[in-house]
């Protein structure tokens, strides 16, 4: 997907390039995925990545296509508008197989836009498989040891609530004045390409000038490759995810914490309560500070609990490590080709 005019440098495996914005883009890979009979596409859905209202420059491109389609669905909304309603519904129709990586996903799918359940496979956020380590073997490499490392990661925009772990972090330090919070990510690239730019990561700056806290906070300005994020993730005692909207079906940064053992503290948006159940972690209301401090302290100063928890999530997170995930989409993949030979006149694609 290009979506600036200059694209971007992609490595040799990379052989056709959308453009976001350009409807003709859309006809000219169809026709080229068509004329190389590749076996199947699959589509990783999120809005905004594709043109149009809602992504609907994607449509056409899909009703060219000759061959099965397997959609992942990485948001499904439970109030959309009525063009997202629309374009998610018929995206739905036009793929063989749905793939969502939550149980409420389906069942949003299901409720609100009326997607077979038959046609829906639940095919969790994929993880690297790694042991189950203690964070204080991690953290002399990263020059944090002898510290309570919290970490929050990802693309930074307002919504991430980062905020509130800033203003949780006096009640922490009374407790654990050895505290650090890493924040570890650079600015989501729409938002520092639009009107806000930088203004978030200024507003956390002058939060933490405020409350005090500038020696207990790091930024890792900066993307973080797959090997530098779990040598982070590894150092980490607790993950917060202080995210501020309930709608979110899905978190690659919350499934990686749980996948590498980490205690969670998070916000209930939908993914999370349903990952961290049966003491996988911990959870909190947004905007809430109070109770983001209290469950952090109570987790720090309860070390036979902060393991506990650790090791429930490191558990439960063995089915979501990639091996099984690619399992599950072989699965998903060969129910496509069945249903796509026997909806074709004598089982051959048109």
């Amino acid at each position: 997907m290009d979506d600036t005019a200059e694209g971007y440098d992609y490595p040799p495996a990379v052989e056709l390039r959308l453009a976001q914005h350009d409807r003709a883009s859309y006809s000219t890979v169809a026709d080229e995925l068509n004329a190389r009979r590749v076996d199947a596409v699959l589509v990783q859905h999120e809005y905004g990545i594709f043109g149009g209202e809602s992504g609907r420059h994607l449509l056409p491109m899909l009703r060219a296509l000759r061959m099965p389609i397997v959609t992942t669905l990485h948001t499904v909304l439970a109030a959309p508008s009525a063009d997202q309603h629309a374009v998610l519904c018929a995206l739905a129709a036009l793929s063989t197989r749905v793939v969502v990586m939550s149980r409420y996903g389906k069942e949003l799918l299901r409720r609100v836009y009326g997607v077979s359940a038959a046609r829906i496979d639940v095919v969790p956020h994929g993880i690297a498989d790694v042991p189950f380590t203690d964070p204080g073997q991690h953290k002399a490499a990263l020059g944090l040891a002898g510290r309570d490392v919290l970490l929050t990661f990802g693309l930074l925009s307002p919504n991430k609530g980062i905020e509130q772990v800033v203003r949780a972090l006096p009640t922490v330090l009374a407790q654990r004045p050895d505290v650090t919070y890493v924040v570890a990510g650079e600015t989501h690239p729409h938002v520092r390409r639009g009107p806000d730019g930088e203004s978030y990561r200024a507003f956390l700056h002058a939060e933490i000038r405020r409350y005090g806290v500038a020696d207990h906070v790091v930024f890792y300005d900066r993307f973080l490759d797959t090997a530098d994020l779990l040598e982070l993730l590894l150092a980490t005692d607790v993950y917060i995810t202080p995210y501020r909207s309930r709608e979110q079906i899905v978190s690659g940064t919350l499934a990686a914490a749980l996948g590498s053992g980490r205690a969670v503290v998070s916000t209930p948006y939908s993914y999370a309560a349903e990952l961290l159940g049966e003491g996988r972690g911990r959870l909190v209301e947004p905007d809430d500070p109070v109770a983001l401090a209290r469950e952090v302290g109570n987790l720090l100063d309860d070390p036979d609990e902060l393991h506990a928890t650790r090791r429930r999530a490191w558990v439960h997170g063995r089915d979501m490590v990639w091996a099984e995930v690619a399992a599950r989409y072989a699965a998903s993949l060969a129910r496509a080709f069945a249903t796509h030979r026997t909806s074709t006149p004598f089982g051959i694609a048109s």
